[in-house]
């Protein structure tokens, strides 16, 4: 196994510790490698989208952040953006659902746009392709 160093912020290093101690993981390394595992996942499902498309992105973020790049990108796909919600929840965070309909090619984009935004403290994004319908019987 390769070892690697890691710099992160204080906050998300508590938040990692506590996380260990309270769902059990062995160490921070096992940690860290669990979310790899999962983002990794994600990205994937995101990569192999083709065609048209449709998703919903949910972001997380602190109420005072900059949120200049986050309307920009928002401005930038305005042709994807059905809509959004934005709400003010947990003690000084914000919360956003987006929800897109368009080509693939550019869902990924709009995404990969957001996730280098480090403004923003979580990202979860949920796809949706559309299949085929079945053939009708006679």
């Amino acid at each position: 196994m390769t070892i690697i160093s890691l710099s992160i912020p204080d906050m998300l290093l508590k938040q990692v510790d506590t996380t260990i101690k309270d769902k059990g993981f062995m160490s921070r390394s096992e940690i860290i490698r669990q979310a790899l595992r999962l983002y990794l996942t994600e990205d994937l499902k995101i990569e192999e989208l083709q065609g048209e498309a449709a998703a919903t992105i949910t972001i997380i973020y602190r109420e005072n952040a900059d949120r200049r790049r986050l309307l920009e990108a928002q401005h930038i796909y305005a042709g994807l953006v059905s809509t959004f919600l934005h709400a003010h929840v947990h003690e000084g965070f914000c919360l956003e659902v987006i929800i897109l309909k368009g080509q693939a090619a550019l869902i990924r984009k709009f995404v990969d746009n957001l996730r280098q935004n480090e403004q923003i403290n979580q990202i979860k994004v949920s796809v949706l392709t559309q299949r085929p319908q079945p053939k009708a019987r006679l």
